[in-house]
């Protein structure tokens, strides 16, 4: 590979700079530089097949963005399926959000703000009824098994706290208060935030944790085969969330996120106001806490059995 080949673009220069800011500056975690790289070497990939050489910020510009909106809407991955909407608006929220880092920066470019992003169907969500929940707890035997006793502990737990699957893996039993009933976890950007136990959940840990024998810190742990001992993974919660839902006869899909669903919409449905759900989930946005409002909504409900069909009715 000659100099030429190496040597890195301008607009993919700023691109690295931008992710050493969203890392040091903005505190983003791995994971979102990472996403963020992946969705702008697309955009550097896009201009330098449509403009074949370098381009600088002040050349981005709407009729750019909107071939480069054709371009998405029109790609496929290797195994030739097209990039879904939500998708197509992830490369779009990571181009603004480049765009405003150059414009802090007193780079000429496009505004930010001038690029909207494009129209998606309402995201579905998936959650338990409490007869389902009630079924999938049920199903976990009640015996000495300590593995039975740490899986319904886990259930519980996850639909008391609402916790994401990879904040109940790093949990470390030091950190989990039950006396208080209350514990702290960081979710996603590293933000930390206070998780409440109900009532059960505390008296299961309580059991968990007395009963087990190991040194562990982990919270909760294999506790047979090679990896006895060791923390439980994502994937392993996910499996146990799945024996039990099949052993409770629920033919849906469920996953420790549906739990995290069920939490959220329990706490709507009887009464919690948005913005306590907001922090309780640790959602950045209130946004991404209203996708759960119209199903929970009990006025909506009144109105219908009040106004519906009023000609029919003796």
């Amino acid at each position: 590979m000659n100099n030429e080949e190496c040597r890195m673009s301008k607009l993919e220069d700023l691109i690295d700079d931008f992710l050493d800011y969203t890392e040091i500056e903005k505190h983003r975690s791995g994971k979102t530089r990472d996403n963020y790289a992946h969705y702008l070497g697309r955009f550097a990939e896009f201009t330098a097949g449509e403009t074949r050489k370098d381009i600088s910020p002040a050349q981005i510009n709407l009729p750019l963005i909107r071939k480069y909106r054709l371009w998405l809407n029109r790609f496929s991955d290797e195994a030739g399926n097209p990039l879904k909407p939500i998708t197509q608006n992830y490369h779009i929220i990571a181009l603004r959000a480049f765009l405003k880092f150059l414009a802090k920066q007193d780079i000429k470019t496009l505004t930010a703000e001038k690029i909207e992003l494009g129209k998606t169907s309402e995201r579905h969500i998936d959650f338990l009824s409490p007869e389902e929940l009630e079924q999938i707890f049920a199903a976990v035997p009640l015996d000495d098994k300590i593995e039975n006793l740490r899986d319904l502990t886990i259930l519980i737990t996850l639909f008391s706290t609402g916790l994401r699957v990879s904040e109940l893996t790093n949990l470390k039993r030091k950190d989990i208060d039950l006396k208080r009933g209350e514990f702290m976890v960081r979710g996603k950007g590293d933000k930390p935030r206070v998780v409440f136990l109900s009532a059960d959940a505390k008296d299961l840990l309580d059991k968990y944790f007395t009963k087990r024998t190991d040194n562990a810190e982990a919270a909760f742990v294999a506790h047979k085969g090679p990896s006895k001992h060791t923390a439980l993974t994502p994937r392993s919660v996910q499996r146990i969330v799945e024996k039990y839902t099949k052993a409770a006869g629920i033919v849906k899909k469920v996953t420790p996120h549906v739990l995290r669903h069920s939490f959220a919409t329990d706490l709507l449905i009887n009464g919690a106001d948005i913005r306590s759900v907001q922090t309780m989930l640790g959602h950045s946005s209130i946004t991404t806490t209203q996708i759960y409002t119209h199903l929970t909504n009990p006025h909506l409900k009144e109105i219908h059995r009040t106004f519906h069909n009023k000609r029919g009715r003796k």
